[in-house]
């Protein structure tokens, strides 16, 4: 059924001849033809940001751009975005999201909101529509922080929120960088970065949570992000032989890490709510398996909507991974690889969602997102918002994640529908 919250909705619903209908076999046929490029066996997707595979996707959406008549600009970071013009030169309304992917990624993940966004402005364009503002569909570099950290670098810098000399000498997990990559693909744009004029934000993506599959609902209304803490432990300790070291002589990285592990899974569990932790990368050397060892490198992932609770939860992980270290001999050394504050989204866009979801007679769930999006970033200087729809079984990060075509379509229109009101008003 449809949400009852009407305190939240910003007036009449336009009626529906103002908002064209979107073509669904061509949203879909986008999607294939982008995942061409990068795609795996199991029909998943590796285009790691600012490789070949990355920079061939890259090339195809712009093509894309261009042949829909949009003004395509590339920034110094290396965000692409394309300009439908509107009837009056104001701030555009911009929608999008992110194309590049994990090294085991799905076919939705960001490159649904981005081909999305291009329905949208093809749908627009068929019709002879042109809206008060313009629209502009962006995506951003290294959303993933797959290859590169912090993840979400390119609408960060976009927004200012680092500065672009710092996001270029970033160090990718292959030895490589930002810039020379940017450079190595061609998409070192000129295109400045730090102030931009966005009027709005809206992203479409897929959930990549099993709420809305398991809640049997079309639609997630997202109110806002949760926050996000990751980072890396250096455990140093002494190798030494398994079989002929006593257990109380030990100084045991590989023990130490183990214990942190267990401790962030108990905390969340502990702290209940929304919080979370995750050890998802740790590496022990020498790696032998009659050898004690005597590194060993880990993260630790946390994630609130209360940020007084994450700032807590950083503070417990790091006083016991100090005391378990100091009585086992093992010195720690660590860094942020990322931190972000929880964001609450915009309540005029979250209300337009919501009004328009009913009005296409949706089923609808009010949500926050358990991943962090662009869209998070671009609400530090617009209204923004976003608009999910389920992730089949909760699948993500996954060569088997799937969203159904239905679903997918439903989200295009509903972003049609938003689109169209906040460029249009007056």
């Amino acid at each position: 059924m449809a949400s009852t919250r009407a305190d939240t909705r910003p007036g009449p619903v336009p009626g529906n001849d103002e908002f064209p209908k979107i073509d669904g076999a061509r949203l879909l046929h986008r999607l294939d033809a982008l995942n061409a490029h990068g795609g795996i066996d199991g029909g998943g997707v590796c285009r790691l940001a600012l490789t070949d595979a990355d920079r061939a996707g890259r090339d195809w959406t712009v093509a894309q751009m261009r042949a829909l008549g949009m003004a395509v600009t590339i920034d110094a970071i290396g965000n692409g975005i394309g300009l439908y013009a509107g009837r009056e030169d104001l701030p555009p309304v911009m929608v999008g999201s992110h194309i590049d992917t994990v090294r085991t990624g799905g076919r939705y993940d960001g490159n649904y909101g981005v081909m999305a966004g291009l329905e949208v402005v093809a749908t627009l364009r068929d019709a002879g529509v042109r809206l008060r503002r313009p629209v502009a569909v962006a995506f951003f570099t290294n959303e993933e922080g797959a290859r590169f950290q912090p993840d979400m670098m390119g609408s960060l810098v976009y927004v200012g929120g680092m500065p672009v000399d710092e996001a270029l000498a970033a160090g990718g997990i292959d030895g490589s960088t930002v810039g020379v990559e940017l450079e190595r693909i061609g998409y070192r744009g000129q295109a400045p970065v730090g102030l931009p004029e966005v009027d709005s934000f809206i992203e479409l993506h897929i959930e990549q949570g099993p709420a809305l599959d398991r809640a049997g609902m079309q639609i997630g209304v997202v109110e806002g992000v949760q926050g996000i803490s990751w980072t890396e432990f250096v455990l140093e300790g002494v190798s030494n032989h398994a079989g002929t070291t006593p257990m109380a002589l030990r100084h045991d990285a590989g023990y130490c890490a183990a214990r942190i592990a267990t401790f962030v899974h108990d905390l969340a569990l502990r702290y209940g709510g929304r919080q979370l932790g995750t050890v998802g990368a740790i590496r022990f050397e020498p790696n032998l398996v009659n050898v004690i060892p005597s590194r060993a490198t880990f993260t630790v992932d946390l994630r609130n909507t209360d940020s007084a609770a994450l700032a807590r939860a950083e503070a417990e992980v790091l006083d016991f991974a100090r005391l378990t270290c100091t009585a086992q001999g093992v010195s720690l050394r660590h860094r942020s690889l990322a931190r972000f504050e929880p964001v609450a989204f915009d309540p005029r866009v979250i209300g337009l969602v919501q009004q328009h979801s009913d009005a296409l007679g949706l089923s609808s769930l009010r949500m926050p997102s358990g991943a962090g999006h662009d869209a998070q970033m671009l609400a530090r200087v617009c209204p923004a918002g976003m608009i999910f729809v389920p992730s089949v079984g909760g699948l993500s990060h996954n060569v088997r994640e799937f969203t159904e075509p239905d679903d997918l379509m439903r989200g295009a229109q509903l972003l049609m529908r938003v689109v169209v009101s906040l460029a249009n008003r007056p």
